[in-house]
């Protein structure tokens, strides 16, 4: 970077001397051991500045500032952007209304601590506005968090200016939403006018002060898209789960109100962008793809327009159609609502009783409607907050103002209530009032309904009476057996076996999957995609479509719904049912929202996600949800194919195994079989079985080894060459092993000291799971002891597949070089 300084020069004598302090400041640095990035900064001193084409870098080499321009020499602008990534992405300008028409331009920093943007033929173009008097000499730094500030130079956090103060059209993390409620001004997001003009746009992203303080976008004074008001938590609009990634800090008080995110991991980088067309986006940077990926876009639907279904109404993206008024109220114009025009809202069918008493009609995992006319009061209770609103003939709901700790605080809403919708795994609730005739009318409707299912239950009881093997404490849901129907649909050639769980109409799931949409699509295997859907309560269900040319066949369909309806483990995924009809068969799972786990582990920038503690805790799980299929349930189960695709991770990530197709069960202390007919996958099973169909509890154990390696490792067994020695992924580990370098096989995540010595036992113990003999290998009861430390470990044998010098399989032929093959074993298989 050019400096250049207005004053004295220096003597040759000046420069000797310098390099000498030069050579001993290098010598000493470079021998210093690196244990993490230091903060150190290239800075402007008074009276210094930076021309076009310079540029001040950060330390932290994350990111660096100087003048650019949108491919026009004669429109310079200086801004902030992140050092290492292409193409150029810009988070923030300082003259964005006011470029500098020439190559000519300055940023410089006077005594006073002014930073300001000269033009040769206009002088001043821009500003920090930051002048003072100071004691000691000004200088300006650019911080690792991309804050440009203007500071005291012999203080760390005393800044007289900072960028972060006067955002752009991004928000970085570190970065507040700030306004000040007595004095003013506010701090918000500012859209662009254009991608290549970044003067200010029509759109900003800021936090509504009016009632109780909400996040929104908004195109002037038109509200577009809420991200609710805070509950504690989070925003109650937003749905993602994003404390899985980001801390977030919402501080509210008589003077102040702010928003601002951290990451959980500093290697995560992260940023929202509000668009030139009023669309704000949060991006992840993917090592693997080298791209931006979008991980939440707002608004995402139909719903997310804001008053979309008007007054008193509720949006819920999952039915149709999607607006709907509440209940105890009708359309305002009926016409109109009927052909989808639902502006007018909805208007009550019985006006309120304000002195005779209302009552109240509770609506769960709700988006709280518009707070800007809101009143609210921290130290109420529910109980005290439903009796002000009583006492209020205008005010028509309320709810809790903070979620956390069973619920505190209170929230009115008077008049009427607006941007209503539905959530399916996230919300608050909200108590709506209504007239007790209205009150009365929903509360006959669901006697009613009660009564229905009185009976039905009653039906499905003495259904159950007569079942001669039926699995009565395992099962918790209605009963109406599957495979019954199964037999049936199978021209009764087969004898009638265990009533099993709730069968679906198959119309039904094809309205919940929303006609098997791509949309709707979770995933695909050998044996079928999996779709997403919504039954009428609100449950999120998974649905697995299994045709009649699947590779799984009517035994296999069979024997997952027999063996998944028995089985009830936190770390096994519960089955709520099947539907058949024609050729088509169908399983529904509960909904696991974070996907599988290879899904995390494999992926350059959703590994990040799952720290060394998650990952040791998700191995455990896995590792009790085995015990329990060989040693705990009421039949001892042999999955035949466990991996890191078939763990289901929910809400919590706690891990849950799934896909039971391949599982095969044994009565009493038998625990063993052979089978001419091998299936599994490829890197998962282990020689014994994968050459002479020879399965034990033991195969699962050799799985859970694979599993547990690929999970430290972040690398995939069937994917992973050691180049240098023509290694799989277990051959790499076991060489690392006795050579005594295990804590290169560890993934690239940050982790301390005390956590290093739990992660080189898991690895002790996958390596123990994977050994050639299976006699060699421990039981699942032993493995939990050893991961939690309670067991003595004793020293591994080389892995199956594997050989001291070369790569070799189990017949005893080799190969020098890697084979990474993806393909599995039998059509039945491959999934």
């Amino acid at each position: 970077m050019k400096m250049m300084r207005t004053n004295n020069t220096c003597t040759m004598e000046n420069h000797k001397v310098l390099m000498l302090m030069l050579m001993v400041f290098t010598f000493f640095f470079c021998s210093m051991p690196t244990f993490s990035k230091q903060n150190t900064f290239t800075t402007i001193a008074p009276n210094q500045f930076i021309q076009y084409s310079d540029t001040l870098v950060s330390a932290g080499e994350t990111f660096e500032a100087g003048f650019f321009n949108f491919g026009d020499p004669q429109r310079q602008y200086f801004g902030i952007w992140y050092k290492n990534i292409s193409p150029r992405t810009i988070v923030w300008v300082a003259n964005r209304d006011t470029p500098v028409h020439n190559s000519t331009g300055l940023l410089k920093l006077n005594d006073q601590g002014n930073l300001v943007i000269l033009d040769d033929s206009k002088g001043v173009v821009w500003s920090s506005n930051s002048s003072r008097i100071v004691v000691k000499p000004p200088l300006v730094q650019l911080l690792d968090s991309g804050n440009l500030v203007v500071k005291d130079a012999n203080s760390t956090g005393n800044f007289f200016w900072e960028s972060f103060d006067y955002p752009g059209n991004t928000f970085l993390a570190g970065m507040k939403l700030r306004s000040n409620l007595v004095t003013g001004p506010y701090k918000y997001i500012r859209s662009w006018k254009s991608p290549d003009d970044p003067s200010d746009g029509e759109f900003s992203y800021e936090i509504d002060t009016r009632g109780f303080p909400q996040l929104v976008t908004a195109k002037g004074e038109r509200l577009l898209y809420r991200s609710g008001s805070w509950n504690g938590f989070l925003f109650s609009g937003i749905s993602w789960p994003m404390h899985r990634i980001y801390n977030l800090l919402f501080v509210f008080t008589d003077k102040e109100v702010s928003y601002q995110y951290e990451t959980l991991n500093s290697s995560i980088i992260s940023r929202t962008v509000l668009d030139s067309y009023g669309t704000s986006q949060r991006f992840l940077w993917s090592d693997e793809t080298q791209n931006w990926e979008a991980t939440v876009t707002r608004p995402s639907d139909q719903c997310d327009d804001y008053a979309l279904c008007g007054i008193n109404s509720n949006c819920n993206i999952n039915d149709f159609p999607i607006c709907e008024c509440l209940n105890g109220f009708i359309p305002k114009f009926k016409a109109k609502w009927e052909s989808s025009d639902w502006s007018g809202g909805c208007v009550r069918r019985t006006k309120l009783n304000c002195f005779d008493g209302d009552g109240f009609l509770k609506y769960t995992n709700m988006k709280l409607p518009d707070t800007s006319s809101s009143w609210y009061n921290r130290s109420l209770s529910l109980e005290e907050c439903m009796t002000v609103c009583l006492k209020n003939c205008s005010c028509v709901a309320y709810a809790n103002l903070d979620v956390r700790y069973g619920g505190s605080g209170c929230l009115l809403w008077f008049h009427s209530v607006v941007d209503m919708r539905k959530h399916l795994d996230r919300g608050q609730d909200i108590y709506i009032r209504l007239a007790f005739s209205e009150l009365d009318h929903t509360k006959n409707k669901r006697n009613l309904n009660m009564k229905l299912a009185a009976i039905f239950v009653g039906v499905i009881a003495f259904i159950i009476g007569l079942t001669a093997l039926l699995f009565a404490t395992s099962m918790s849901r209605k009963k109406l057996g599957c495979i019954r129907k199964l037999i049936q649909w199978n021209h009764k050639k087969e004898k009638k076996e265990e009533e099993l769980p709730t069968v679906f109409d198959f119309s039904t799931m094809i309205n919940v999957t929303n006609n098997f949409s791509y949309q709707n699509k979770l995933g695909e295997g050998g044996f079928g995609p999996v779709y997403k859907g919504v039954l009428a309560d609100g449950q999120e269900i998974a649905v697995k479509r299994l045709s009649e040319t699947s590779g799984q066949g009517t035994k296999e369909f069979k024997n997952e719904v027999k063996l998944m309806a028995t089985l009830q483990h936190r770390n096994l995924v519960k089955l709520l049912g099947c539907s058949i009809h024609q050729d088509e068969k169908l399983l529904i799972y509960e909904f696991m929202p974070n996907r599988s786990l290879d899904y995390f582990i494999f992926d350059t920038t959703r590994s990040k996600l799952l720290d060394w503690t998650k990952r040791l805790e998700i191995i455990d799980g896995i590792a009790r949800g085995l015990l329990y299929l060989h040693q705990d349930s009421t039949l001892r189960i042999i999955h035949r194919d466990l991996k890191t695709s078939n763990i289901l991770l929910d809400i919590d990530m706690i891990p849950k195994i799934s896909d039971f197709g391949l599982a095969r069960s044994f009565m009493g202390d038998h625990a063993e079989a052979n089978t001419n007919r091998v299936m599994g996958t490829y890197g998962y099973m282990p020689p014994e079985y994968a050459v002479h169909g020879y399965f034990s509890t033991k195969s699962d154990v050799f799985s859970f080894g694979v599993v547990v390696l690929e999970i430290i490792s972040g690398r995939k067994n069937r994917g992973f060459c050691d180049p240098q020695h023509h290694l799989n992924l277990l051959g790499h580990a076991w060489r690392l092993w006795i050579e005594e370098r295990p804590e290169e096989f560890m993934a690239d995540i940050l982790y301390n000291e005390a956590i290093c010595s739990e992660i080189l036992r898991f690895i002790h113990v996958g390596l123990l799971c994977v050994q050639r003999k299976p006699e060699n290998r421990p039981n699942m009861s032993s493995v939990v002891f050893m991961l939690k430390g309670e067991k003595l470990l004793p020293q591994p044998c080389e892995p199956g597949f594997y050989d001291g010098r070369e790569n070799t399989n189990s017949t005893g032929s080799s190969s020098k070089g890697c084979s990474i093959n993806e393909a599995s074993i039998s059509l039945l298989e491959a999934r």
